[in-house]
């Protein structure tokens, strides 16, 4: 048996709680996966997993073995990225999760810089706005923008996101432009967001000075990033959007910045992963990507 594979699938088992989805994460058939699980637990005299048609869960002793072992394998880990000089030039493969508009417009246009810095590095790069299952799916991190929702992931801020209200010139063309929020309400039609795991929608919201003013009931919405860019480009009606995302489009002259006397509180950007996920070399790399990169949309 070769006892630190063992090891890695029996970490990876509990992780994910599947046989299926840590052989897929660590390339080897579901068989292979099950028999070194069984031969570990012959090994140590003491079953570590409970199984039933229903449920996959470690032992109390399991539990107890997973612990030392997740942490010897990510010791491992580290003293082979030092031995092979992976400090300053680390390798091997990511998986990432990110908003479809960060990924588009920021995240792979910096891939280019970063390839040509870390060139063993390999990323397989999930865009998506919706909620991810960081272990059930094998990412190493998500990428989120907003306040942070499952506490039992680590959470690292990276940026705060700015925001900037506008609309196209063709609607403004039609419908003029608004002179303050109730002017928005009253007479103009809103291109806002929906959060994809609930359907609830986002205000727009607009501070000036003490004074507070959300904004809803959107003619227009959608749950992703790039579709409400392309609904505020397509003259639909006024929205809000991270700067770093609509930035361009103002320079150019495809959207017109609208009541520019009110502000919206800035959204923090988070990078995410499991406590219990070892951080290596690679992933620190790659987060201070985020940091040095410029920031948008979740």
């Amino acid at each position: 048996m070769n006892q630190l594979l063992a090891m890695r699938a029996f970490v990876r088992v509990v992780d994910t709680g599947s046989f299926s989805r840590a052989s897929d994460q660590l390339a080897l058939p579901r068989s292979t996966v099950s028999k070194l699980i069984t031969d570990l637990e012959r090994h140590l005299g003491t079953q570590l997993m409970h199984r039933t048609t229903r449920a996959l869960a470690p032992t109390l002793e399991g539990l107890e073995y997973y612990r030392h072992a997740r942490r010897l394998v990510a010791e491992l880990d580290e003293v082979d990225s030092a031995a092979r000089g992976q400090i300053l030039k680390p390798g091997g493969h990511l998986r990432v999760d990110a908003p479809a508009s960060f990924a588009n417009c920021l995240l792979i246009p910096a891939l280019v810089d970063f390839h040509r810095e870390y060139p063993d590095i390999t990323i397989a790069l999930g865009i998506s706005d919706r909620a991810v299952n960081i272990v059930g799916e094998g990412a190493d991190c998500v990428i989120r923008a907003g306040k942070l929702e499952d506490m039992a992931m680590i959470g690292r801020k990276v940026a705060d996101l700015e925001y900037l209200t506008c609309a196209a010139p063709s609607y403004v063309a039609r419908r003029g432009l608004p002179v303050s929020p109730e002017d928005l309400v009253n007479n103009h039609l809103r291109a806002g967001y929906f959060f994809a795991g609930s359907g609830k929608p986002e205000p727009l919201i607009f501070e000036q000075g003490q004074q507070r003013i959300e904004v809803n009931d959107c003619a227009f919405s959608t749950n992703e990033g790039n579709g409400l860019k392309e609904m505020l480009l397509a003259g639909l009606g006024v929205g809000q959007h991270f700067k770093s995302i609509v930035q361009h489009y103002l320079d150019t002259g495809q959207l017109v910045e609208v009541l520019p006397g009110w502000s919206r509180p800035a959204t923090p950007l988070h990078i995410l992963y499991p406590p219990n996920r070892h951080q290596s070399a690679r992933l620190k790399v790659f987060t201070c990507l985020l940091y040095t990169s410029p920031s948008p949309r979740d």
